[in-house]
């Protein structure tokens, strides 16, 4: 008997700076390029087409996004009742960045501008108990390295959220939301010049803030772990259907 390809869907709900674009591609190249045994379809939760049926897809992931959460613009609060659906359906779900924070706040959390301030580079990332006993997480190291850039944060989970992995800036780096329903602050997709990109980006903004950019920059390194997330997490996916 064949089996059947895996359907997965990648909700975009933001685009990358043009010359990230144009030198290694948007989010959803990003993705793609981490996941080179599957095809991803990709759905602009931005434009005018309506969201597709939940059936018709085994799995979904959630793109960052350039756009805050807060803001709570109209095509973001529309896209909550498709995410809180998708949940109760039980549909495989892996948010990231943007997609964990609205993820969160759709489930009722809180998602919001960190008092910190942003997190821009290569930072060390630590499971919880529970992340080291979890079906996606648990086969990762205790600690290991990931690509991070945001400004908001998940500031309180949703009721019933598990808390899988921390860090000493946020301390829901990643968070299981159901079943198979999983969301990370970090940047699986993200390469090092990626990484590296977003931070001279980001230099003015961060100098003014009393970080040391050149001091980051030397950090950047390759993150196997984490972007491993993607592939664990299709494979999961395609497991289950058989």
């Amino acid at each position: 008997m064949t089996r059947r390809t895996t359907r997965l869907l990648l909700i975009k709900t933001g685009d990358s700076f043009p010359d990230v674009v144009a030198d290694h591609g948007d989010f959803e190249a990003l993705f793609q390029a981490r996941l080179p045994d599957h095809t991803l379809s990709v759905w602009d939760a931005r434009g005018t087409i309506p969201p597709p049926d939940h059936e018709a897809y085994d799995g979904v992931l959630i793109t960052g996004s350039h756009a805050m959460v807060s803001d709570a613009e109209p095509w973001s609060e529309a896209l909550k009742p498709w995410l809180r659906e998708a949940c109760e359906r039980n549909l495989p779900l892996l948010g990231v960045c943007y997609g964990h924070q609205l993820l969160a706040e759709a489930l009722g959390g809180r998602s919001g501008y960190h008092p910190a301030g942003r997190e821009v580079g290569t930072f060390e990332i630590a499971l919880t108990e529970a992340g080291r006993g979890d079906p996606l997480f648990g086969t990762l190291p205790a600690r290991f390295p990931a690509h991070l850039t945001h400004a908001q944060s998940v500031l309180t989970p949703p009721a019933g959220a598990v808390v899988l992995a921390r860090n000493p800036h946020d301390p829901y780096q990643a968070l299981r939301l159901g079943p198979r329903q999983w969301s990370v602050q970090f940047h699986p997709e993200f390469t090092a010049p990626v990484l590296r990109a977003y931070l001279e980006h980001q230099r003015e903004g961060l100098a003014e803030a009393g970080q040391n950019v050149d001091a980051l920059c030397e950090g950047i390194d390759d993150t196997p772990m984490a972007s491993g997330l993607l592939s664990r997490f299709a494979t999961s996916v395609s497991d289950a259907i058989g």
